[in-house]
């Protein structure tokens, strides 16, 4: 295979090598007996392991603060959250990559959607502080302002709505998170440390478990714990694929397993089964779950997904 990434040649031989050596002797995967199919899975481990490569660099970069003014075209929530993370704004940075999971980035506006409301269409900053403290507020905003917001939600996000009379609007998702958190979210994770431990696997199982929030299904809450675990914005780190509720992923460890994503093998013995693989191939949940997801959508053929 023709690698995209000549840097990461090594990493590939070695995922494809441990795939290969699994299913000769640890538990058959009857997805990657073709040579493309082995190397197509392997190549999208690597473009996951870099995409966490990117967020691990960005903490260490110096980051222009026009990155966290939704004013500015430069805004993006990931560097923002960043930003105030690192001046002790822990709450507002985890407040960021809340709205970042609930509008998404479209792939031709961007962050239009989330700048609007985050911004309160240029005129304020709807932070966590102001939200939280008067959640009332933030309706009425929504009431009178929802149809002069632009851009679009993200391609995950695409059935969402910012209709405040809806009760799946965006002013109901917020509602559900200011009342999840009870107050500040910091203080949230903190008090799920304190009950389960210093374990960043059971603290991640934990929150997403207790995590009950409007129009987040399984998805959202993966994606949206998993992304503030390696910005360091929560001490957490998922130990399991979460495949019970999920679709692609769950299409993707049963093609990989059975050859069939549509086989009747249950959750609970596939993530089994990842999980031993994660230990010969060390990638951690976040790469497999990924990984595996997008791999499904084209099995022999590797295609660069950027979400």
């Amino acid at each position: 295979m023709s690698l995209i990434w000549p840097s990461r040649q090594k990493v590939f031989l070695r995922l494809s090598a441990g795939l290969h050596s699994f299913s000769q002797g640890q538990h058959q995967l009857l997805g990657i007996q073709q040579l493309a199919a082995r190397e197509a899975l392997a190549m999208q481990m690597v473009a996951s392991l870099r995409r966490l490569d990117y967020t691990r660099i960005l903490k260490g970069r110096t980051i222009h603060q026009e990155r966290a003014d939704p004013c500015s075209s430069m805004f993006d929530p990931e560097r923002a959250a960043v930003l105030h993370a690192k001046k002790g704004q822990l709450d507002e940075a985890i407040w960021l990559i809340f709205l970042a999971t609930h509008f998404g980035k479209h792939g031709r506006f961007g962050w239009t959607r989330m700048r609007d409301v985050y911004s309160a269409l240029g005129q304020d900053r709807w932070t966590w502080a102001k939200v939280a403290s008067n959640v009332d507020e933030f309706e009425e905003w929504m009431h009178l302002n929802y149809d002069k917001i632009g851009g679009a939600f993200g391609n995950h996000r695409k059935y969402e709505t910012l209709n405040p009379n809806s009760k799946n609007g965006t002013v109901a998702v917020v509602r559900s998170f200011v009342e999840c958190v009870k107050g500040a979210p910091s203080k949230w994770f903190a008090e799920l440390t304190r009950q389960v431990g210093n374990d960043p696997h059971k603290i991640f199982d934990a929150a997403y478990r207790h995590f009950q929030i409007a129009r987040f299904g399984r998805l959202a809450k993966f994606d949206f714990l998993a992304l503030l675990g390696r910005l360091d914005l929560a001490p957490i780190w998922p130990g399991s694929p979460y495949l019970r509720e999920a679709t692609g992923p769950l299409r993707g460890a049963r093609l990989l397993v059975d050859g069939d994503p549509k086989s009747r093998t249950s959750a609970e013995k596939l993530e089994e089964i990842l999980g031993l693989l994660d230990q010969t191939l060390n990638v951690g949940m976040q790469v497999m779950e990924d990984s595996i997801c997008n791999w499904q959508k084209s099995p022999t053929h590797f295609k660069h997904f950027k979400g």
